[in-house]
């Protein structure tokens, strides 16, 4: 865990309500979270309770109805599309349950291509992307595409993308909830080995209660607030 004093996520009072023409949906409401850098917070909660929600919102996928939300410098309730994209790729790894990679790229390709995004020259960004795969163990599939990877090959190759741009946030959601449970059992430990190593501030959602158990901290949401739970796991 961090020892570090640097709040990364301020939230305070967050509501988030969904309109449609037949109801009013609250799924958060009353939220408020710190996040200090360095720190491995893991939410878990029942399907529908929020998390992704959340997840979404601090990504800058989905905004707030109320309250504040700031990561970094950024002030998420004031940004324009522009800024949001500078966000993303400036400030926050994604890790998704879903690979999406890109299927006519290979590896490397996938790996390297938001550094190119982003303007760090190909010589550079190529050297980096290779250096990531070799971290998580699928360097010798650098050349292969999505297709011909494993599902927990993918997820590595996903891993390594989110960290391509160093950011300062890696945001995780529900990452090995596609694979099997060896599978699932080896992303955990390489996502947590990697967030250490590249020293990264990590937001996992999960089901998953034994890679839960792996945070500094963790939380469920309840009636749309978080409310902190002890697993067992490291403090």
């Amino acid at each position: 865990m961090s020892n570090s004093d640097k709040t990364i996520i301020e939230i305070k009072d967050l509501e988030k309500t969904y309109v449609s023409d037949s109801e009013r949906l609250t799924v958060l409401k009353g939220l408020n979270l710190t996040v200090k850098e360095g720190t491995k917070l893991v939410i878990v909660g029942e399907s529908g309770s929020g998390k992704s929600t959340l997840l979404n919102i601090i990504g800058g996928i989905d905004k707030i109805t109320s309250g504040t939300v700031t990561a970094g410098k950024w002030n998420l309730n004031k940004l324009s599309e522009t800024e949001i994209s500078e966000y993303r790729s400036s400030f926050l790894g994604l890790i998704f349950q879903f690979h999406y990679l890109l299927k006519d790229f290979t590896a490397l390709e996938n790996v390297y291509m938001p550094a190119l995004i982003a303007g760090l020259p190909k010589k550079e960004a190529i050297e980096k992307a290779e250096k990531l795969l070799q971290d998580v163990g699928v360097y010798e599939r650098k050349d292969h595409l999505p297709s011909q990877l494993s599902g927990g090959e993918r997820q590595r190759v996903a891993v390594a993308r989110s960290l391509i741009n160093d950011p300062t946030l890696i945001l995780a959601d529900e990452p090995t909830g596609n694979l099997d449970p060896a599978n699932a059992a080896l992303i955990g430990e390489l996502l947590f080995s990697m967030v250490e190593k590249y020293n990264k501030t990590l937001l996992l959602v999960t089901h998953d209660l034994s890679l839960a158990a792996k945070g500094d901290f963790c939380y469920k949401i309840s009636s749309g607030r978080l409310e902190q739970i002890d697993l067992g796991g490291k403090r």
